[in-house]
């Protein structure tokens, strides 16, 4: 799933490209993508660009004060392109949800596999979207304080708390992981009773992942920023594999429709985690 700082590079390329350009047509290839109705996409044709941006992981295109949000769930992305086709795709066919004309140039909004969850919506305020009504704070703008804030009181377990995005808005599966390793914590940690050290700890792993890994996404074209991605983590999706800190084989727990790796020295004191579906398919 993009994450803060795939969302951050492409709305910083949507900046570089596309703000200053009339919409002249958006064609909608799957009609489940858009979640708003009124008013109709088509309200955007004719409009300029005037501003990209991003709110926690939604992707916002300002044009002329209405805005088309989009939030690229698990297998969404955006591909730009310099000679976009002016033959608008098929519905049903391919991977393409929706197209947007500029003039020559453009983008697709594409998702891959068999779950549709992008989703994109048509709003003259942001915060009409409920995501984005409920979005905590930046997790880029949070101060040690504002962090130490955010974790008091709560009783759920670290991971979970990172990947709220009511609570904190922008990281999700693959960067809690990195954090968390970089901090030296427990996944399993309960939020609230991490003492001083340890928060400023997170806090302090948390800019340090967070900002190089938009720094690296910025450096790439749209195209290549999975792959960078996938090129900059240590420990999420590197299951069996060295720490690269310590040479422990990293270890995953995993969930129905996800899982997450972790270092058991690095974090754990040694001890591996409790992995509950692992634990079923032994017996």
């Amino acid at each position: 799933m993009p994450e803060l700082p795939e969302v951050e590079a492409l709305a910083q390329h949507l900046r570089d490209n596309a703000v200053g350009r009339v919409v002249a047509r958006v064609d909608v290839a799957s009609m489940s993508v858009l979640k708003t109705a009124s008013p109709p996409w088509t309200e955007l044709h004719g409009r300029t660009v005037t501003a990209a941006s991003r709110r926690g992981k939604y992707l916002d295109l300002d044009c002329d004060g209405l805005h088309l949000v989009c939030h690229l769930a698990r297998a969404g992305w955006l591909r730009w392109s310099d000679n976009l086709s002016p033959t608008p795709p098929k519905p049903g066919r391919g991977p393409i949800a929706l197209r947007v004309h500029l003039g020559g140039v453009g983008f697709d909004l594409t998702e891959a596999g068999t779950q549709k969850k992008l989703a994109v919506w048509v709003v003259a305020d942001p915060a009409e979207v409920p995501g984005i009504a409920k979005l905590g704070p930046d997790a880029l703008e949070l101060d040690l304080d504002g962090l130490a804030a955010v974790l008091s009181g709560r009783t759920e377990r670290i991971k979970t708390l990172l990947t709220n995005q009511s609570a904190l808005a922008g990281i999700g599966n693959a960067y809690s992981d990195e954090i968390l390793h970089a901090a030296k914590l427990s996944p399993f940690a309960t939020a609230g009773k991490l003492d001083a050290e340890a928060v400023a700890r997170l806090h302090a792993s948390t800019q340090e992942i967070l900002r190089d890994a938009v720094r690296r996404s910025l450096e790439q074209d749209a195209a290549r920023l999975k792959a960078e991605k996938r090129s900059g983590l240590r420990v999420h999706a590197r299951t069996g594999l060295p720490c690269p800190v310590c040479g422990d084989a990293v270890r995953e727990v995993s969930y129905a429709d996800r899982s997450m790796q972790y270092c058991p020295t690095c974090q754990t004191g040694g001890k591996p985690l409790a992995d509950r579906r692992l634990s079923r398919l032994l017996k």
